[in-house]
């Protein structure tokens, strides 16, 4: 706010400078009205009229004033101009003469491998002691750039010689294999099929139990036999992705026979932001086995289920999160029984520190389809007259920690608990099992020396540690072991399960050579065999199978672009452990041989 006071005496008596607009407009104002009242007294003498202050407020208001911009080039307004005048300019240019010669420059190459040849078809052979032979084939054939053809041939033998053996201890096992396969852009697909046979001896029988007279009479070789044919399809861009379908016939040399079929289609639907996988699972199982154990009438068994498991994978920055359950059905088909079962199929992870530290933890669960062919390949002395069965692992809860120590040391640390209803355990059949005195079985499994299947409820709880160090580019080594304690139901011991695992491998490759190592411990485990001398299916005791260790070594070496040889060393400490009760493994073995790579 500002005061402006002002005289009637034709003098300014104060002003500020701010308002002298204001004060000139007040002084003409002012000086109006004097030299009226002068004219009014025809001038009579003047005479002081006083002072008197006015007060004038206002709040002050600044403006700009609008402003017209000079232009830098004017216009013109008079009718004549003046052209401009065009500049016609040149540069005279004088060589200057020079001493200076640039040395040549020369590109620096670089130095390329050499394009490795790549050919269709590869064969090996080895042979070694104990008479062992083996061979691995393979071809891959492609018509087009859609088709292929590939085709293997795997064959591994040996005919014996472990000491103190009294039946024969050979193995033959060959396998042969096709898979064809067409791809397109939105469609692939493939079949494949296959045949295997193997021979194994039952020839862990106990010793100075029988007679020479007896051991000369035990016929102790078993066959398998296994034909199948499958097939899988991939589709993009569809709510169907895919699947699989396969087909197994399995049977033996004692008339026992079983058929696996298998039928697993795949979907994906998009919900939100993310995709819900759901896969479809239908498995059969049937079989039957020409008798039991103790001569009684056959086994026929037959087991039919079909699962639903829809899932979903949530990523948000360093968290990963599956999320999913199953639901299965189970039907018994041979004794008319069936059951619903319920899983499920959680798991997560996350990145505390990238790269270095990784925790992880979930929980699962499954119906497990167990069938002959998958005891015949664990344990290839099981008895042709066991019991199949499904195991429900009703959970497995796990948690662990990953990552790196250092940029070229990994670990991983994980503990579970695992619950498991009808678990499958091998355990020694017994001496002469019979069930009438006058009707013993003498089949050549039926002397101690083979394996029955038994069931049981199991809680498992383990502790699994691997560490592994990438030396070099050339050499990487790696530690693990496991430990387990087992709870059981119903029997005494988990037969034939070890309380402790552990390994340690190794490679190195380096030009033309290359070289491997693998070594592995198994502790100890029980068994239940019967007692030499009675025959009786009661007269039973536990034993323990001592742990064992076992070194393994290979070194190969590329001769040419083709041709390459190898030396394998195994059980390299030469000890012929149990590795199943009554059943020594061989000794020190090695096998040398070739491999030659070519096109067919």
């Amino acid at each position: 706010m500002q005061t402006i006071q002002i005289k009637k005496n034709k003098n300014i008596a104060r002003y500020t400078m701010r308002n002298r607009i204001i004060l000139g407009a007040l002084f003409i104002f002012s000086s109006s009205s004097i030299i009226a009242q002068e004219k009014e007294t025809d001038k009579k003498e003047e005479k002081d009229l006083g002072t008197e202050v006015v007060n004038v407020i206002k709040p002050y208001t600044p403006t700009i004033s609008d402003a017209n911009k000079i232009k830098e080039t004017p216009s013109l307004t008079d009718s004549i101009t003046t052209a401009k005048k065009d500049i016609d300019y040149t540069i005279f240019s004088v060589p200057v003469a020079s001493t200076f010669t640039p040395a040549k420059g020369k590109a620096t190459g670089l130095e390329k491998a050499a394009r490795e040849r790549l050919y269709n078809s590869y064969l090996s052979l080895g042979v070694g002691n104990y008479n062992t032979a083996k061979l691995d084939f393979y071809t891959s054939r492609d018509f087009n750039r859609d088709e292929r053809l590939d085709i293997m041939l795997n064959h591994h033998s040996s005919q014996g010689g472990i000491d103190e053996v009294f039946l024969d201890d050979k193995f033959y096992n060959t396998g042969l294999e096709a898979y064809y396969q067409k791809s397109d852009r939105y469609l692939s697909w493939g079949i494949n099929g296959g045949f295997k046979h193997q021979i194994y001896n039952w020839y862990g029988i106990p010793l100075n139990t029988y007679s020479e007279d007896e051991i000369n009479a035990i016929d102790e070789k078993q066959s398998y036999y296994t034909g199948f044919v499958g097939g899988n399809l991939e589709m993009q861009d569809s709510y169907f992705t895919g699947g699989e379908v396969y087909y197994r016939r399995f049977w033996d040399g004692f008339n026992s026979g079983e058929n696996r079929a298998v039928l697993q289609p795949k979907f994906q639907f998009p919900v939100g932001a993310e995709l819900l996988n759901l896969d479809v699972e239908i498995d059969y199982v049937g079989g039957n086995f020409d008798r039991t154990y103790t001569n009684e009438d056959a086994i026929n068994y037959s087991n039919l289920f079909g699962g639903i498991t829809p899932s979903i994978q949530i990523i948000s920055d360093d968290l990963v999160f599956n999320l999913g359950a199953s639901v299965v059905y189970n039907q018994d088909l041979e004794n008319s029984d069936g059951d619903f079962f319920f899983y499920p199929k959680v798991d997560v992870s996350y990145n505390i520190v990238e790269e270095y530290v990784t925790a992880y933890a979930g929980v699962n669960g499954e119906l497990q389809q167990n069938s002959y062919y998958q005891f015949a390949q664990e344990n290839p002395y099981v008895s042709p007259t066991i019991n199949v069965m499904p195991t429900d692992q009703k959970y497995n809860a796990f948690a662990g920690v990953k990552g790196r120590f250092l940029p070229n040391v990994g670990y991983n640390l994980k503990g579970s608990y695992k619950a498991t209803n009808n678990q499958y355990l091998y355990r020694t059949n017994s001496f002469y099992t019979i069930d009438d005195i006058d009707d013993i079985n003498t089949e050549g499994y039926a002397y101690g020396n083979s394996f029955g299947v038994v069931y049981d409820d199991i809680k498992t709880i383990s502790v699994f540690g691997e560490v592994n160090f990438d030396v070099n580019r050339e050499l990487t080594l790696g530690v693990n072991g496991e430990f387990f304690d087992y709870t059981m139901d119903d029997e005494p011991e988990a037969w034939n399960l070890p309380s402790l695992k552990a390994s340690l491998f190794g490679n190195y490759v380096k030009g033309k050579w290359s070289a491997g190592l693998n070594a592995f411990y198994v502790g100890e485990r029980k068994d239940y065999i019967g007692i030499p001398g009675q025959i009786s299916s009661e007269s039973r005791e536990v034993v323990t199978i001592d742990g064992y260790f076992d070194l393994n070594a290979n070194v190969g070496y590329e001769i040419t672009q083709q041709w390459s040889a190898f030396i394998k060393a195994s059980n390299i400490t030469g000890t012929q452990y149990d590795r199943l009760v009554n059943y020594p493994v061989q000794g020190f073995q090695i096998l040398a041989g070739a491999a030659y790579k070519f096109d067919l």
